[in-house]
């Protein structure tokens, strides 16, 4: 399957549902299939792409959508071959994948989504070195677990809106269910900011002031022990005062597509950082 669309540059894109023979399905670590879609600038490059991994949020939720938020098109449209993934707790497969990964929040999906990332990384337009993983609520919480379980898998993290203590997490959101969710067998296990320590990687945190879903004091914390417990140099914190799960107003969404491929452009192209012009 082969779907066609125009960024804002009119040079074209395509998205491929899969890479072996138009099957958008291959294998997790336990054999089960699992899908992704890889979005490709639509003239062959000179050279190997770089890869960005995108982690859908919910986590009930698939990247067989378009949205602005989250939109793969402007990074392809700037070199990047973007890997969307759908591993275990994603819709569409069925109920049995949403139990696979309910119970084991770094677990399963995390592990579905390395597969895929390495899956991706066998053809040969891929390039294995200069990758980055990108995610926001639950993909943020994704990220921050596979920043500090992939040492330098990847050169560089961005989280978005993500859940980093979930010690914390879910006595603080607005949806109180999750506190019997995730405390205490996810949170003794599955909590990202146990390992901050592993954390070799710089990380761009992004987050809004008036999320409730989940909540600033989540990115603040990540954060300062970015600060307080890791050697890397690099990191850096996107702070919207105005907004709150999503970015929704015209100018922050601008904001953030430039920061995010700034960021990336520096640390997985060894561009030099240039400061987007809105943020003065």
């Amino acid at each position: 399957m082969l779907g066609r669309s125009r960024t804002g540059s009119g040079a074209p894109v395509r998205c491929h549902s899969g890479w072996e023979a138009g099957r958008g399905h291959h294998g997790a670590e336990d054999g089960k299939e699992i899908r992704a879609w890889l979005a490709l600038p639509d003239t062959p490059a000179a050279e190997e792409l770089p890869l960005l991994v995108f982690v859908h949020g919910g986590p009930w939720a698939s990247n067989n959508a378009w949205s602005w938020r989250w939109s793969p098109w402007p990074f392809v449209a700037s070199g990047y071959a973007v890997l969307l993934p759908d591993p275990a707790i994603s819709t569409g497969y069925g109920q049995h994948m949403i139990d696979r990964g309910q119970q084991e929040l770094g677990g399963a999906p995390f592990t579905d989504v390395m597969a895929l990332v390495e899956a991706a990384t066998q053809r040969q337009d891929i390039d294995a070195e200069r990758q980055a993983l990108l995610g926001g609520s639950y993909g943020g919480y994704m990220a921050n677990w596979v920043a500090g379980h992939t040492g330098e898998r990847f050169r560089c993290i961005v989280t978005h809106a993500s859940l980093w203590d979930l010690n914390t997490m879910g006595s603080t959101t607005d949806n109180t269910e999750w506190e019997e969710a995730m405390a205490p067998s996810q949170a003794d296990h599955y909590s990202p900011h146990r390992f901050v320590g592993d954390i070799q990687v710089p990380m761009l945190v992004i987050h809004g002031d008036k999320d409730y879903r989940v909540p600033i004091s989540q990115g603040l914390q990540l954060w300062s022990d970015l600060q307080r417990h890791t050697a890397v140099e690099g990191h850096k914190f996107l702070y919207f005062p105005d907004e709150n799960h999503w970015i929704l107003k015209p100018a922050n969404a601008r904001t953030w597509y430039e920061t995010v491929l700034a960021f990336v452009d520096q640390h997985v192209q060894d561009k030099p950082w240039h400061r987007p012009e809105l943020l003065g």
